[in-house]
């Protein structure tokens, strides 16, 4: 069966009319996945207290999104190309917006966990579609404005999230107290679908492309079998079946490769080009982005917490506490755009060891807290942290994407994207774990007060979230970069959005 015709406009004239206002569609749909993502750390405290949850609860409503989210990336792609890109869009954002409802109609934290799963699964299946509309919708020559404003929503939902979750907590409207920071996607959700299936075009379909499940089924049970006793291992006592299932976890990434290599042998589809395994500059790559990105969602997972368990501050007030850090993101993505390709691993370095700096002095803060605390203290690191993250960030990926072949540009700029999610979901597990354990045992260990407690906890937590940053600023060196004219290894004109 033979795709239908599909012509990728070249010119103004030549492209659809409705282009601009399908473009409004997607920035809705993709600023609302994104929001999300944040606006979710300032309620994890009130969550916790109204639904009972347990420590390993309260971490799965991060983890158990972020892990879903990298677990569909790759198949989801694949899937939108196999039965068209606006299908799987509308297909992705319905399943957001019922994920959605059922988030803020949750009566348990296992129903919320739950929902916060199909969430993620949804963002994944929307996500990778939002680029490749745009990709052949728009003409060469506004392919530049396009996907510039993708980055200002991405730069616009990590300053908003921390404040529209704050104030919507805050108001307690109808005295639903933090469920609004889920409902409030219901009617953007639905006007996008509505909206989405009249104005977006038609994508091509390729019915004769087929999706590795085989490979999927390996690399899910991997993941999994890693992130899940990282979390439950300290409500269980640390017995031996959990380290078993670590163990099973590294056979389960044995078996993935194995079979990614047989079906490349085969001439089938592979979930991972084997060219891309067997690249140890890309592999080296893959790994400093998983590690990169461990950092963030534990640290901002522990902070809220801190602030608003630990000190008191209302969920507005712990918003406004961590804005500075989206902000040093924001400034210093905008620098870092003007730069293009230059100076790529300069800016990695500096950018790592600025994060480092910016941890170093956050922990010297957190662990000088006793029983006052100014959210003052906290603006000075935080800014420096996010200038660090957003100067690192994308020449993170320029560096590792120029240089595999262009024809692997779509899969290694996929699976980069699903490794930085991945590494989300395993920092959530560790640096919770290295939280609660410290909390749990704080009178034993000398804590002599709460607020000390939650000091010597929070601050030891950050020692991994230091370690982290430390680990990319010393890899750097060794990750090559080839000089590609024109070419940064993603496709022409696109960038390469992540979440922070």
């Amino acid at each position: 069966m033979n795709a239908p015709h599909f012509h990728v406009p070249q010119s103004v004239e030549e492209a659809d009319p409705r282009r601009w206002i399908a473009l409004v569609i997607l920035l809705m749909a993709n600023f609302m996945n994104l929001i999300d993502v944040t606006i979710v750390n300032v309620a994890i405290p009130t969550m916790e207290s109204g639904l009972g949850a347990s420590d390993s609860q309260i971490e799965w409503v991060i983890a158990g999104y972020v892990l879903a989210f990298a677990l569909g990336l790759l198949p989801f792609g694949r899937l939108g190309d196999i039965i068209g890109r606006k299908s799987m869009f509308l297909m992705g954002v319905a399943g957001f917006t019922i994920g959605s409802a059922l988030c803020g109609l949750s009566p348990s934290i296992e129903w919320l966990v739950a929902a916060r799963i199909l969430q993620g699964f949804a963002g994944a299946v929307m996500t990778p579609q939002v680029m490749a509309i745009v990709q052949v919708t728009f003409p060469p020559q506004e392919k530049g404005l396009a996907f510039s404003l993708f980055g200002l929503s991405a730069g616009m939902a990590s300053v908003a999230g921390p404040l529209v979750g704050g104030l919507l907590i805050n108001a307690n409207l109808w005295g639903l107290d933090w469920r609004p920071i889920f409902l409030i996607n219901i009617p953007l959700g639905v006007l996008a679908i509505v909206a989405g299936s009249i104005l977006i075009p038609k994508t091509p379909r390729h019915p004769t492309l087929k999706n590795d499940y085989v490979g999927i089924g390996l690399f899910s049970a991997a993941i999994l079998l890693l992130i899940y006793p990282l979390i439950e291992g300290r409500a269980y006592g640390w017995p031996l079946w959990i380290f078993g299932m670590m163990v099973l976890s590294f056979i389960g990434m044995v078996a993935f490769y194995l079979w990614q290599k047989r079906r490349d042998a085969l001439g089938q589809a592979q979930l991972l080009p084997i060219s891309l395994l067997e690249n140890r500059n890309f592999v080296l790559g893959a790994f400093m982005v998983m590690v990169f990105f461990s950092g963030m969602p534990g640290l901002f997972l522990v902070l809220a917490i801190f602030l608003q368990t630990g000190f008191g501050f209302s969920p507005l007030e712990s918003g406004l506490t961590t804005v500075p850090f989206p902000i040093g993101v924001l400034m210093a993505s905008l620098l870092a755009g003007r730069l293009g390709s230059n100076f790529l691993k300069q800016r990695l370095a500096g950018g790592a060891t600025t994060m480092v700096v910016g941890m170093l002095t956050l922990r010297w803060v957190l662990s000088g807290i006793d029983q006052s605390i100014d959210h003052w203290w906290f603006a000075v690191p935080l800014f420096i942290s996010g200038v660090g993250l957003g100067t690192a960030v994308s020449s993170l990926f320029q560096t590792v994407l120029a240089g595999i072949p262009s024809q692997d540009a779509g899969s290694g700029s996929g699976t980069l994207q699903a490794f930085q999610q991945v590494g989300g979901s395993f920092g959530v597990a560790l640096v919770g774990q290295i939280f609660f354990t410290w909390l749990a045992n704080a009178e034993a260990w000398g804590a002599t007060s709460k607020g000390t407690a939650f000091s010597n906890a929070a601050s030891n937590a950050m020692l991994y979230v230091i370690g982290a940053f430390l680990v990319v600023a010393l890899l750097v060196p060794f990750l090559k970069v080839t000089n590609q004219p024109g070419h940064r290894g993603n496709k022409p004109d696109e960038p390469i959005l992540v979440e922070v």
